[in-house]
């Protein structure tokens, strides 16, 4: 599934939009088993009504390296948990700083 055909699941939180898509991982062309599909997320956090595909309106974030998870489910409660901790302000990496100081 690519990113345009992505079921896209959002949630409010602290004032903020969370958007997480689970999506089946590649597997460098290879077609994996039916029975071991791992998922993967990506997602992005905003303020309400903003345009994500516009430069400074979301902070955009996805699953590490090779990390995958064994149900679409669990790949969307990951992603919807690292949402949170971004607005929280305890991600390790990424924060919503740069969505309050400018202005968006």
């Amino acid at each position: 599934m690519s990113e345009e055909d992505a079921r896209w699941q959002m949630t409010h939180y602290e004032g903020y939009e969370v958007h997480v898509a689970p999506l089946v991982r590649s597997h460098d062309g290879e077609t994996p088993p039916p029975t071991r599909e791992d998922y993967t997320y990506i997602g992005y956090v905003c303020h309400p009504g903003a345009d994500p595909k516009l430069p400074g309106h979301a902070v955009p974030f996805h699953a590490d390296g090779d990390v995958g998870f064994a149900t679409e489910e669990e790949a969307l409660d990951e992603g919807m948990h690292v949402g949170r901790t971004i607005v929280d302000g305890t991600h390790p990496d990424l924060s919503v700083l740069p969505l309050v100081t400018g202005g968006v």
